[in-house]
Order: C-alpha cells, then sequence, then structure tokens
C-alpha cells in the first residue's frame, strides 16, 4: 500500500493507497480512521481501480483548520478538491458513516463529478432529518450520543477515558457480533491520541448545533434535501445498533435518486459492516462500481 498526501488550501489529508485506474475515494467515519477500508483497498485494486482512503479533516494535525471548522459544506469541499488532485474528471465515492453523510452531499452538490456513489451504514440525511424520530421513534434513544458530545470538555474526557473504554464499548454497541482485532484497536487508539483528534471529532458532531455555522446548515439541509442525480449502492448492517437498518426501509425512497437505487442488507452485521463482512460488500461494491463505470 503507497501513502500519499491530498491538499485542501493550507490542510493536508494523508492518505492510504492500493491499486491503479480509475479512482475510488473512500471516507471513513467515527469513531474510526481510513485504515477502516483495509479489506475494500486490495479488493479494488486487484479490479483494476485506484482505492483511495484518506484521513477527514481534523483526524490529524495537518488538516486541522486554525479556525476549528467541522460542517458539513466544509467537509464536502474536502472531498471535491480530492477529486480534482486525482486528475480524473470523475470517481467512485463509498462513504461509511460521517463518511457516508458527507459522501450523500457531495452527490448532491456535484453529481457531475462522481461515477456512483456508495454508502454504508446511513440512510439518506435529508429524510433522517425530517422523518427518522417519527418513522423509527427508538431512533432517537440509538443516537444519545449526538447529544451527549456537545457537552465541551467532559465528551473529551469521556472518551479517552481509561485507555478509550468508553470509544472500545461503543464499537461493541454498534456491533454487537463484532470484536475489532486488538492490533487494529491500538492503531485506532494511537490516531485519537495525536494532538486535537479527539476534539476535531467530537466538532463534527457540534457543528451540528453550531450558530456560528447556521447559513452552512441551510446550504447543506437544501442541497441534501435534493434528488440525487448518481447511481447509488447504499449497505445496512441487519444488526447495526447505531442506525437501525429499518431506517433504510423506511427513508430509502427510489424517486429521491433519480439515477437508481439499489439497497443491500448484509445479514449477521452491524454498524461497521464493511469490516464484518467484507467478503459480501466488497462483492456488491464491485458489481456496483463495474456497472457504473
Amino acid at each position: 500500500m503507497k501513502q500519499q498526501r491530498l491538499r485542501h488550501g493550507p490542510l493536508t489529508f494523508s492518505t492510504i493507497e492500493q491499486g491503479a485506474g480509475v479512482p475510488v475515494l473512500l471516507l471513513h467515519g467515527f469513531p474510526d480512521h481510513a485504515r477502516t477500508f483495509r479489506f475494500q483497498l486490495p479488493a479494488l485494486a486487484q479490479a483494476g481501480y485506484h482505492a483511495i482512503a484518506p484521513m477527514m479533516r481534523g483526524y490529524e494535525p495537518s488538516s486541522q483548520p486554525e479556525k476549528p471548522d467541522y460542517s458539513l459544506i466544509g467537509l464536502a469541499h474536502d472531498v471535491l478538491a480530492f477529486i480534482e488532485q486525482t486528475g480524473h474528471p470523475r470517481v467512485h465515492l463509498v462513504g461509511h458513516d460521517w463518511g457516508a453523510i458527507v459522501s450523500y452531499l457531495v452527490a448532491s452538490m456535484a453529481p457531475e463529478k462522481l461515477l456512483s456513489l456508495t454508502t454504508i451504514a446511513i440512510p439518506s440525511p435529508g429524510r433522517f432529518v425530517r422523518d427518522a424520530w417519527r418513522v423509527q421513534p427508538n431512533q432517537i434513544l440509538n443516537s444519545w450520543y449526538i447529544f451527549f458530545f456537545q457537552l465541551p470538555g467532559v465528551a473529551e474526557l469521556a472518551l479517552e477515558y481509561r485507555d478509550w473504554a468508553f470509544m472500545e464499548w461503543l464499537w461493541r454497541r454498534w456491533s454487537p457480533d463484532f470484536r475489532l482485532p486488538p492490533d487494529e484497536m491500538r492503531a485506532l487508539k494511537f490516531t485519537f491520541q495525536q494532538t486535537g483528534v479527539k476534539k476535531a471529532a467530537l466538532g463534527y458532531y457540534r457543528a451540528l448545533f453550531s450558530f456560528r455555522t447556521w447559513q452552512d446548515t441551510l446550504a447543506t439541509v437544501k442541497h441534501l434535501n435534493g434528488k440525487i442525480q448518481v447511481p447509488t449502492l447504499a449497505f445496512t448492517g441487519a444488526h447495526d445498533r447505531c442506525m437501525d437498518t429499518r431506517l433504510h426501509d423506511k427513508l430509502m425512497h427510489s424517486n429521491d435518486f433519480a439515477a437508481g437505487l439499489k439497497v443491500t442488507r448484509i445479514e449477521r452485521a452491524g454498524h461497521f459492516l464493511h469490516q464484518e463482512r467484507p467478503e459480501l460488500v466488497n462483492s456488491g461494491l464491485l458489481e456496483h462500481l463495474a456497472c457504473h463505470s
């Protein structure tokens, strides 16, 4: 695997890359990092793609803006800058968790930049904001951590308390049938131990309720409520305890996806399904990419 850097203005982002060909950008979520796609990178490379998994904004000191901005619009502009640096006019985009939310936004903002969209574990964000609590009331209990993360200082201390036990608990809770290998958990903790990373990661959640970014929030809502003009594949884990899998049945409407939508449920998998059942996710992903290359 190669490690390189992408840029957006003064910010630099390290990447893990493998293969050559049409680029496939893979965006990670929380609490996670680029290594989350370690099973997808070689499969994509073997299939003739250039797989690129960048660290998202704030997940290393070099990508932390001087004035903290973790708004969705800011994150989407990072990805648009990444696409420009691939040297290809259009790329395939894959996102998990926060990476999926950003991917939906990029697809809405700049469909001409994408060949396909693949999301993992997250249903349509626009409909989620409007309808999730009504169609699946238990989701508000699943999402309690979003409100806890609004507590400055307290959430940071909780996240790292007793050698990041809370972060380990989130992984066990969200993917009850899976345990991240110890060496991978150590690598993940190392990422979060770097200067400013835990505050930046929590900043994604805090930006959702920030008055300072209300104009960006309004622009984001407008985009997310529009139709997706990119062929879309959405994966969901049947045992996801972070984002109830039934939301994919209730919030993913084919008329919101003008270029086509396929929803694939992975049995015996939770929120981190691309690591839990990589053979099934890779097979579905490669089929989707081949249809839209």
